[in-house]
């Protein structure tokens, strides 16, 4: 069974077993870097927000033995902890005052996402693009979502430079930059250390505005949800309040979509031996549709900027 008779044989058996008049219909998304992922979009009666869940890693399993019957219910199981029980209330997007103080934004690659930029207001920054969406809801199973369209910029009757000024203060509230040790990172990763609870370690480091003596050969920064935090790189003030920290310029490794790794200028690494490590990291590590950039970026101080590798840049920090 190749993976379009998978999909189709999993929506029929979803079907099959859901009541109340929930049912499953398939839903091709691009998702992004131009990515096409398949999975079956769930409905239940009356309520607006309906979740997604792809199967690639489902089909994986398949491949490796696992009942079809058995996956679909674990397709089902997962559904439940995803489930909205209650409309998002539309009316609230037909406006921009219903939805000003949930716009942010996140960093895509622009060469990579030309089609989805052609869609979407957006603010170029070096080889990469600010994009907006709507953080509707945040939960412990993930969030919801909405891209900011040239279509909703139409209906609601404002500027990009309106969207970034909100945006740029929004992220600050709902999703706030986190700077911690590569060492705090791995404790994370694998929920070892100080303690687990919900997935993560029950006392955060951030050096933001905490014990800043602390100091690691590498550090990472992201969101206080590690989604799409990446764009941390461009929140006003954040690199400059890295380099108090550090007291150095630094390197900025674009470790994917949802962080990157800072690192201390050292003589003894070049520019090529750190793309060489991210491409690696690119291709071994992430999904096609996590991967940012394929080469490191340098703060400098004295500048101000953040440009690509030891070049100077006509990218100018927010801020």
């Amino acid at each position: 069974m190749n993976y379009t008779e998978f999909t189709c044989a999993v929506e029929k058996m979803i079907n099959q077993k859901m009541t109340g008049g929930v049912r499953a219909e398939l839903h091709t998304a691009v998702k992004n870097n131009g990515i096409k992922r398949t999975g079956v979009l769930i409905e239940a009666p009356g309520i607006n927000i309906s979740p997604t869940i792809y199967l690639e890693e489902y089909y994986e399993d398949y491949m490796k033995g696992k009942p079809l019957e058995r996956i679909t219910e674990d397709v089902i199981a997962f559904y439940g902890t995803v489930r909205q029980e209650k409309s998002w209330d539309c009316e609230k997007i037909m406006s921009y005052a219903g939805v000003r103080d949930r716009v942010v934004f996140k960093l895509i690659n622009a060469e990579q996402n030309r089609a989805f930029l052609e869609t979407v207001p957006h603010i170029d920054f070096l080889d990469l693009s600010i994009v907006f969406y709507v953080l509707l809801e945040i939960t412990e199973e993930g969030t919801a979502s909405m891209a900011v369209t040239c279509e909703h910029q139409k209906q609601w009757g404002t500027s990009t430079e309106r969207l970034w000024k909100d945006a740029a203060e929004n992220v600050k509230r709902i999703l706030p930059a986190e700077f911690f040790t590569m060492n705090y990172a791995l404790k994370e990763i694998l929920k070892k250390g100080m303690g687990i609870e919900n997935g993560r370690v029950t006392v955060p480091e951030n050096l933001f505005g905490n014990d800043s003596s602390v100091r690691d050969g590498m550090y990472v920064l992201s969101n206080s949800i590690r989604s799409y935090g990446a764009a941390c790189i461009v929140y006003p003030h954040v690199l400059d309040m890295i380099w108090n920290i550090l007291k150095t310029d630094f390197y900025v490794l674009p470790s994917s979509v949802h962080e990157v790794i800072i690192t201390p200028c050292q003589r003894s690494v070049t520019c090529a031996e750190l793309d060489e490590m991210i491409q690696d990291i690119n291709e071994t590590q992430l999904d096609s549709e996590e991967v940012l950039s394929g080469h490191a970026y340098l703060y400098e101080r004295s500048t101000g900027r953040l440009c690509i590798g030891i070049k100077k840049s006509s990218g100018t920090v927010a801020g």
